[in-house]
């Protein structure tokens, strides 16, 4: 379906000497899933400027790879916040640990650890270009009724948290509402995976 087309003027050719055709990139080049992560999400932290900089600290200390950070509006009331993240599942006891260790000094509220989420990404170099592919990612995924926890961008993907249970089934809705049915298996290609 990438298939771009040319306006010519009289008397002219395509460069490749197709009739008006020509292989673009495609705008999604796959759908990958994730069901090794982890979600920390600290309950309750002081909305001043500096705990994020010292909850990350912690972690990072711990040896943990932080992959996805959402930190939620504050409770005027309350003037605290909560600040989720996912981490591969075998760096989220060290962090859940390190993070206990310090809780007095940062001062949250307490720490949930959920393993049963799912990470599903849509890679392609096109996207960038082509506004409406988040529009699909997220329409899809709300005919289905999946609900989505998490969501990070980048230029060239956008990635999603959902539970675990409905992952295999937002690869399904998500591969056909990019027309990526054809595909056996996405191929993410090495250095786009950023």
């Amino acid at each position: 379906s990438g298939v771009g087309t040319y306006v010519l003027g009289p008397g002219m050719t395509a460069p490749d000497g197709q009739e008006g055709e020509e292989m673009e990139e495609p705008i999604v080049a796959g759908v990958a899933t994730d069901l090794g992560q982890a979600k920390i999400t600290v309950i309750g932290v002081p909305d001043v400027p500096g705990k994020a900089a010292e909850i990350f600290k912690v972690v990072a200390k711990s040896g943990a790879n932080v992959d996805m950070i959402v930190q939620n509006v504050s409770a005027a009331t309350t003037g605290r916040t909560d600040i989720s993240f996912t981490l591969p599942k075998t760096d989220a006891a060290t962090a859940l640990k390190a993070l206990a260790a310090d809780q007095a000094d940062i001062g949250f509220e307490s720490l949930v650890h959920d393993d049963q989420i799912g990470k599903l990404s849509v890679v392609g170099a096109g996207m960038r270009t082509h506004s409406g592919v988040s529009a699909t990612l997220f329409e899809a995924l709300s005919v289905a009724g999946i609900n989505i926890e998490m969501i990070s961008t980048s230029e060239i993907r956008i990635s999603v948290v959902v539970r675990g249970d409905d992952l295999a089934e937002a690869a399904r809705v998500v591969h056909t509402a990019y027309g990526l049915d054809g595909d056996v298996e996405a191929i993410v290609h090495a250095g786009t995976g950023r």
